[in-house]
């Protein structure tokens, strides 16, 4: 699957080295995420492999930038309930972010839920996390609800806020 700057598609075991460097490895990444960020090599190499398997059964996503050929993230959906889907997760390295990239992985994955009979969309952001509020208000979302959780990693406590959008 493709936009104008980008592929989405399963990852391949090479392109370890390319997550580790842009993404994994990356705390401002990982900050609103609900995973640790790698700090060895070889731990990447093994994500890899875990990632490929996971990817096997879900439609999550490599993303690679066409310019570069680099992996610089991942994006993923899943159907909530019939005709209701929702991203569930969407991740760029810091330096891919600013670029519009993340524009045109939402757009995309709101195409691949309508051509599968998606008729609403939402999606989630912590509430301080403004980057990625302002790109899915940007988009034709609002807010649909919001509430509290803990990251499981360190026991803080967060907002999460769902935002909702018809599909038409």
């Amino acid at each position: 699957m493709e936009t104008r700057d980008l592929i989405l598609a399963k990852a391949r075991f090479e392109d370890w080295e390319d997550m580790y460097r842009n993404v994994w490895s990356r705390p401002e990444t990982a900050r609103y995420m609900l995973w640790q960020v790698t700090s060895r090599e070889e731990e990447a190499r093994a994500r890899m492999e875990r990632t490929i398997a996971w990817q096997r059964e879900h439609d999550v996503w490599l993303v690679r930038e066409k310019p570069s050929g680099q992996a610089i993230g991942w994006a993923g959906l899943a159907e909530a309930s019939p005709g209701v889907w929702q991203e569930t997760s969407i991740a760029l390295g810091p330096e891919f972010v600013g670029r519009g990239y993340g524009r045109q992985i939402l757009q995309l994955l709101m195409d691949i839920a309508r051509s599968r009979g998606g008729t609403e969309f939402r999606c989630s952001a912590r509430s301080e996390n403004t980057a990625s509020k302002a790109l899915i208000i940007s988009c034709g979302f609002t807010l649909a609800s919001e509430g509290p959780c803990v990251d499981q990693r360190d026991g803080r406590p967060y907002v999460l806020e769902v935002y909702e959008r018809k599909l038409s």
